[in-house]
């Protein structure tokens, strides 16, 4: 927490370029976006907001690490609230959180799911901790089950050889207890999840497709619970 004057008016002042750096995503999209705009809009000369934010990569970085923290704030948020022994009701809660959040915010969604930004790109020091939150909760929901027994995905094959190097890895990594094929089928719903709110947040279904997205939403949470055998 900011401690003197000026560490305050400096975090009232980023708090002030991230959401006037929302508006602006939300209007011109990631590739149009720009710092000297952003700054006119605050009042600053460029000169001024260069003491804050260097360039138009940092300011998207910024709003990068803004949009991951709020999904995964929402997303833990959501969670917390459903019994710790309820698996299915745990995955349920993430996934509609998700969804909700990408309906609320596409723009922010857009930024992180959408089309990559010409000549931006993401560096991993700043992003990777806040990117990776919702599907480390997605993978710990998965491994409580498993450790409690009531996780009984449908029988799969052997992983091929590099797959399972790779599989192995992040297991011994997250300190994981479901088997290696567990994982990888895990991996297939976190996809699919992200997957099927990709098209209805960017409207691949159509306008006139589906008249209950909600249910049809539903539906898939069923079908992913019975892949990773949470049915």
């Amino acid at each position: 927490m900011p401690t003197t004057p000026r560490d305050r008016a400096r975090a009232q002042t980023m708090e002030e370029i991230t959401r006037l750096g929302r508006e602006h995503l939300a209007v011109h999209g990631a590739a149009g976006l720009s710092l000297r705009a952003v700054a006119r809009d605050l009042g600053l000369v460029s000169s001024a907001v260069y003491r804050y934010v260097k360039s138009r990569d940092d300011l998207l970085t910024l709003l990068v690490v803004d949009a991951y923290t709020e999904l995964g704030d929402q997303v833990d948020a959501a969670v917390a609230v459903v019994d710790r022994a309820d698996h299915g009701g745990r995955f349920r809660a993430l996934a509609r959180a998700v969804r909700e959040w990408a309906l609320r915010e596409p723009a922010g969604y857009a930024l992180l799911f959408g089309s990559p930004v010409p000549g931006y790109d993401a560096p991993a020091d700043q992003t990777t901790g806040p990117g990776t939150r919702v599907v480390t909760a997605l993978v710990r929901i998965f491994d409580d089950a498993h450790r409690a027994g009531v996780l009984s995905p449908p029988g799969a094959a052997g992983l091929p050889a590099d797959l399972s190097a790779d599989v192995h890895r992040i297991r011994e990594e997250m300190g994981l207890a479901m088997p290696e094929e567990v994982i990888a089928t895990g991996v297939l719903v976190w996809a699919a999840l992200f997957g099927v709110v990709n098209f209805e947040a960017f409207g691949q279904y159509g306008p006139h497709t589906f008249s209950a997205p909600d249910q049809l939403f539903e539906h898939h949470l069923t079908v992913l619970e019975a892949a990773i055998g949470l049915g």
